[in-house]
């Protein structure tokens, strides 16, 4: 029913940071409730949030259970810049659509900073201006139009050209496009601190369980589990991640390999404003730092998902993303200390699909792909949590399954 990855292997940065235990029940029994959310990474535990906070009964199930799936290999860059730029998504929906969707990333991401703001939830989040540089697939003049195709939308961008950037940031590049207010946070505390949340609400958590079957008809849907309790429940909501049900359709998703590296800390060290940095390139290199000081580094996406060829690369991926950090900025210590791999899904667009699955009204999947994992799940949260109230989100057709 379900196709299982093994979403990380190596060790991700983010367990050198204690994050909350969110306590979880066996099911022993059939039960009922109002929605399940299947999946308890950052995409379940922002639904789960936005539901109960909405007087929703909720269920989440998860076969590991809370925070172990692909969540902790996350970057965690929390940008409302989307993998296809501006100037590229409107040759691909057409202007319009590509300005909504570029804006209501925007929009997503100052709503999740809002929201960890009103529940107090302490995962290390700062807001910080990202650079988007010249690389192979977009040069300088291609970066100076992209700026003003952003600002036209309404969306602030600024070109920097080759000596502007090396002025303020030390970067020798040909330019770069500098925008502000994206994100940089603790993926598996912002999980925890949103779960523990819902949990105060009365949400029933429930782990490990694993889906094994499900039915829907006019009322609701039936998912039989593993182990054998049923769960009823009026709406479905599927987040889980990279792993998913046979019934969500595959043509329009790819799942790939993706790796990272995380330095030791080295606060003195690191680049001016410790922007986020990512690169107009295929494959591209992205980074960031950590409020210690690491810098964490990934790329070199390979278009595969099996497993051991993977986790067989770490090593040499690994030691390519720190010589290609060496260059950008010769004066850090690139030596890692933490090296991980991930599974990693991409659409051609890099917008997610978020909704009811086509023929299924009541069974909704979440698959918030490409570079903005974290804002699509945003996003999710609100297109859902206005459906199963009985009101269409404005953008739900942007990122509906049948757009």
């Amino acid at each position: 029913m379900k196709r299982k990855l093994d979403l990380r292997t190596g060790r991700p940065v983010w367990f050198a940071y204690r994050a909350a235990t969110v306590p979880t029940e066996k099911l022993t029994r059939d039960i009922k409730t109002d929605v399940l959310v299947v999946g308890m990474g950052v995409s379940g535990a922002m639904i789960a949030e936005a539901l109960t906070a909405r007087g929703h009964a909720v269920v989440c199930i998860d076969r590991r259970g809370p925070l172990k799936g692909s969540t902790a290999a996350t970057t965690a860059l929390v940008q409302f810049e989307i993998d296809q730029p501006l100037t590229t998504l409107s040759g691909m929906i057409g202007k319009e659509k590509a300005m909504q969707a570029w804006r209501r990333s925007r929009l997503a991401v100052s709503n999740l900073q809002g929201r960890i703001a009103e529940l107090g939830i302490d995962c290390r989040l700062v807001a910080r201006p990202s650079l988007y540089l010249a690389g192979d697939v977009m040069g300088s003049s291609e970066l100076e139009t992209e700026a003003r195709a952003r600002r036209q939308a309404g969306i602030g961008a600024f070109y920097l050209p080759r000596k502007a950037l090396e002025d303020r940031f030390g970067i020798k590049r040909p330019g770069a496009v500098l925008s502000r207010d994206n994100l940089a946070l603790d993926p598996r505390m912002l999980t925890a601190g949103l779960l523990l949340k819902t949990l105060e609400r009365g949400a029933r958590f429930y782990a490990p369980v694993e889906a094994a079957a499900l039915e829907d008809d006019r009322d609701g849907v039936t998912v039989a589990t593993k182990s054998g309790p049923t769960i009823r429940a009026r709406h479905l909501v599927l987040a889980t991640g990279y792993e998913l049900m046979d019934m969500v359709p595959r043509a329009k998703h790819q799942i790939i390999s993706t790796w990272a590296i995380a330095t030791r800390p080295q606060k003195q060290a690191v680049w001016p404003e410790e922007a986020f940095i990512w690169e107009a390139s295929d494959p591209y290199l992205y980074m960031r730092t950590t409020a210690d000081g690491r810098v964490i580094c990934g790329g070199e996406d390979e278009d595969f998902s099996d497993e051991e060829e993977r986790d067989r690369l770490i090593p040499a991926k690994s030691a390519r993303i720190a010589a290609k950090l060496s260059r950008l900025f010769p004066g850090l210590d690139t030596e890692p200390e933490f090296s991980w791999a991930g599974a990693f899904g991409t659409t051609t667009t890099g917008l997610p699909y978020i909704g009811a699955i086509p023929r299924h009204p009541r069974i909704h999947a979440v698959m918030g792909y490409g570079g903005n994992g974290i804002t699509f799940s945003q996003i999710a949260s609100e297109v859902l949590a206005s459906a199963l109230d009985g009101v269409e989100d404005a953008d739900a057709a942007l990122f509906g399954f049948n757009r």
